[in-house]
């Protein structure tokens, strides 16, 4: 690690408060080194002055190389290369010599949690600030060295150059600026757009080479000398306890170490390890083959008694009746009594699971007090403070080492994995690793929520929506933390049900209660799955109701150019965290990305026989993001045989990241629609693996094609917005070529995929 190599170094920073505040984190070493406070930014020596801790940094060495401490995971969204990127743009450097490093788990970053499609759009404005103060800083100093006015320097290309053509590169420059007081952000001068020469471009991802060859760690990769290898069996249902196992029989397997009953645990789960026996073997095939022999009998619970499909049932009528009104503007029941036609249906999606490539895995040691795990985790500060809570520990004797994550979706920003390793660890007094099969992964993993969804539209004489109801029931990832909740919260409703972009005369959106009995998380796009489902579908069963097309009802629903405030209607609308100030709701960019998506594909355009095309549009995570399919029926058998999207999110640093991002987030909102499903009978998920929790084949997936709008608008989300609208546009497109009408995901259960 980048840290440790400084801490070798001989030399040490002379002024006193960026002195102070490299003690602060145990590092000692030369040259420049920024640090900021975030969401603000705030030059190192503050930290001393306490206008806040430190939790980012970069720094220049004497040979002229940037080193850049990386606080967030990295699971193929590109962010230790696109953060980095804005940095060098704004400070000139050479690409070639910049180097990242992953940061530990540390209070002082602020959040680590790399999950929400939030970290360039929290971060891009602090990088840039970071790069300029360090140019200005390097441009200083050698106007010092030279005695000339410094506004006869510039920094270009790694170097700074003084008009006449004589030129001092960084590292030659690097001490001289570590002695001087960073600028006031008020007066850093940044580039213009135009000047870019990496924000914008597509670079490729810094760990492709090693990625390539075999280089890189994933949590699974992690091996340690005498390290056993844990084998859990976990409590089938939430709530159920150990109450008997056969340890005898499993010790006597060739290669068991040790058979140990992990702790009792109560509600709420939060992010704790699940009830169950482990296995400690010297071999994980060993510890697999006992765990099978341990005859494990389970107290009981009442969600023993949990059933899917029947809970579904209860859920779908409980939406056709008013529910608790979330957001509200005239009288929608009135008006629709006066409808001259009325269109009404109800839609659901199933449990999912999200079914990572590399499933959950942890190492960990405990030694002289000290707890030290390596995870494929995206968050290393929930993993650092719940083990420390877990094991009676402080945070400050945990220290969690972020491996790269083939795959996260928000599973592995749960770290009970890693808390069920240094439990292990700890008990054992050896290097443990817990290694979840795919089986564990699929049956005791966080799933996203069962739901149903009813929508009531009234249209006039002509053709218009007069009046609009909609209504969502689904059990809230809050139970998962309280162990009481059992409604939806406002936040997730501000995921595409609240905040719904029409601005129509009589609305109401309504929610209704539902009760837990599963592990509820965030996955991909979290509630927007759902919600974008039924109301893209929706729009569309109003658009044939209406004899008009899709992409009209849309443009007549969100109607004129505005920014919406849902807050103004009575709703409590989180909008991802973010002011509406900085990101509004803007009616003008979603129908722009509407139109664009149907340019750019056709989807006007007559198709063949059989063959039709379906959109839909949707803004989360302040990114809006336009969707079209194309797809063929054929004696009920459905291809899917193109997909365009058109996105939205502001400035883009790397646009070869949301290309990828946005094949990703389709790939798997495809994965939603035609296959994804996990059932509950008597409180147990019923799927075990890919052969029956199926994920989209190769031969399924279609061609695909990005369409990146560019804009001069803040930095959106990437990772999750291009999921929410492509099971609707799917569905759509299904029934335009065969009449037959999806409501309730997955397409599989009602037609071949």
């Amino acid at each position: 690690m980048f840290i440790e190599q400084l801490q070798h170094h001989d030399s040490v920073m002379h002024n006193i408060s960026r002195r102070g505040f490299l003690k602060t984190l145990g590092i000692a070493g030369s040259g420049l080194v920024l640090g900021v406070t975030l969401p603000s930014f705030s030059p190192a020596y503050a930290a001393e002055s306490g206008n806040g801790e430190m939790n980012l940094f970069v720094s220049i060495d004497e040979s002229g190389e940037v080193n850049i401490i990386c606080h967030r995971s990295e699971m193929g969204q590109g962010i230790r290369t696109s953060l980095p990127q804005v940095l060098a743009d704004e400070l000139q450097a050479d690409w070639e010599r910049v180097n990242v490093v992953q940061g530990l788990a540390n209070a002082s970053y602020g959040s680590q949690n790399t999950d929400g499609s939030r970290s360039v759009r929290h971060f891009y404005q602090t990088m840039r600030e970071m790069g300029a103060s360090a140019r200005t800083m390097l441009e200083q100093a050698a106007a010092e060295k030279w005695g000339v006015p410094v506004e006869e320097v510039k920094a270009i290309d790694h170097k700074v150059v003084h008009q006449s053509g004589k030129s001092l590169g960084f590292g030659e420059l690097a001490a001289a600026a570590s002695k001087l007081t960073p600028p006031d952000v008020a007066s850093l001068v940044f580039k213009n757009k135009q000047d870019f020469k990496y924000i914008g471009k597509g670079l490729t991802i810094v760990d492709m080479h090693d990625i390539q060859t075999g280089k890189t760690q994933f949590g699974q990769d992690v091996h340690m000398e005498g390290m056993l290898y844990a084998s859990i069996v976990r409590a089938p249902v939430v709530g159920a306890n150990v109450l008997s196992f056969d340890k005898d029989a499993a010790l006597k397997t060739p290669g068991v170490a040790d058979v140990v009953a992990m702790p009792e645990r109560s509600f709420p789960v939060g992010f704790n390890s699940l009830p169950g026996v482990a296995v400690l073997a010297s071999n994980t095939w060993s510890a697999q083959q006992a765990a099978k022999k341990l005859s494990i009998e389970w107290t009981q619970h009442e969600n023993q008694s949990h059933d899917s499909g029947a809970f579904l049932a209860t859920l779908q009528e409980r939406v056709k009746s008013k529910g608790k009104v979330q957001r509200s503007v005239g009288d929608a029941y009135a008006e629709l009594d006066k409808a001259e036609n009325t269109v009404q249906a109800s839609y659901s999606v199933p449990y999912l699971a999200h079914a990572t490539m590399e499933p959950p895995a942890a190492t960990a040691v405990f030694k002289d007090g000290q707890m030290e795990i390596w995870a494929c985790t995206q968050t290393p500060q929930s993993t650092q403070n719940t083990v420390a809570q877990v094991l009676g520990l402080e945070p400050s004797q945990v220290k969690v080492n972020v491996t790269l994550l083939g795959g996260g979706f928000g599973r592995k920003s749960k770290p009970d994995f890693s808390v069920e390793a240094a439990i292990l660890a700890k008990h054992s007094g050896k290097p443990v690793k817990v290694v979840w099969s795919r089986e564990n992964d699929i049956q005791h993993g966080y799933y996203h929520a069962i739901s149903a969804q009813h929508y009531q539209a009234g249209l006039n004489d002509k053709g218009q929506v007069s009046s609009w109801i909609q209504r969502s029931a689904f059990p809230s990832i809050g139970w998962t933390f309280s162990g009481n909740t059992n409604e939806p919260q406002s936040w997730e409703l501000s995921l595409g049900f609240g905040d719904v972009p029409f601005q129509l005369p009589h609305l109401s959106c309504e929610s209704h209660e539902a009760t837990a009995h599963a592990r509820i998380g965030w996955i991909r796009s979290v509630c927007n799955i759902q919600h974008a489902f039924a109301l893209g579908s929706f729009v569309d069963e109003v658009a044939v109701a209406a004899d008009k097309s899709t992409p009209q009802m849309w443009l007549e629903l969100i109607g004129e150019d505005a920014n919406i405030d849902p807050g103004q209607q009575g709703f409590e609308f989180s909008n991802y965290g973010e002011t509406l100030e900085r990101f509004p709701l803007d009616t003008k960019r979603l129908k722009h990305c509407l139109n664009e998506v149907i340019a750019k594909s056709g989807a006007d355009k007559p198709t063949a026989a059989n063959e039709a095309w379906g959109v839909s549009v949707h803004r989360s995570f302040v990114s809006y993001v336009a969707v079209a399919a194309k797809v063929k029926v054929d004696n009920n058998k459905v291809t899917v045989l193109e997909m365009h999207s058109a996105i939205d999110a502001g400035t883009v640093v790397n646009p070869d990241r949301v290309k990828s991002q946005q094949e990703g987030s389709m790939i798997f909102g495809l994965s939603i629609a035609l296959l994804g499903e996990i059932s509950f009978k008597e409180g147990k998920v019923q799927q075990s693996n890919y052969h029956d929790y199926q994920v989209l084949r190769m031969n399924q997936c279609p061609e695909i094609y990005t369409h990146i709008i560019d804009s001069d608008a803040v930095p959106g989300g990437v990772g999750e917005p291009g999921t929410p609208p492509v099971a609707a546009a799917v569905a759509n497109a299904i029934y335009h070529a065969s009449g037959k009408r999806i409501r309730d995901l997955p397409v599989k259960n009602h037609m071949q995929v």
